[in-house]
């Protein structure tokens, strides 16, 4: 039970998705910046259209959630959210 316990610990500990991260991020970044400061989105999809290539992508780890816009591959637009700051509204 201490194994489990330590081993969560460990793992939340080494996540990437965190405000300070959040506040790394700023528009123009390519896609692999953000994912070297992020690592892989939790869910995204793209598409193209006329030559322009767009993917909306989602980084969410326990109660905090980082959404981003890409543009050919071009940081467009991010976003954080924490539902428990929403919910005292």
């Amino acid at each position: 039970m201490i194994g489990v316990a330590l081993l969560v610990m460990l793992l939340s500990a080494c996540s990437k998705i965190t405000m300070a991260n959040y506040h790394k991020l700023s528009s123009g970044m390519t896609r692999s910046e953000v994912v070297a400061i992020l690592g892989e989105p939790t869910e995204s999809s793209a598409g193209s259209l006329l030559g322009l290539e767009g993917e909306v992508a989602k980084w969410e780890e326990g109660k905090l959630r980082i959404n981003a816009t890409f543009v050919n591959q071009k940081l467009a637009m991010h976003s954080l959210e924490r539902p428990e700051l929403a919910s005292r509204e």
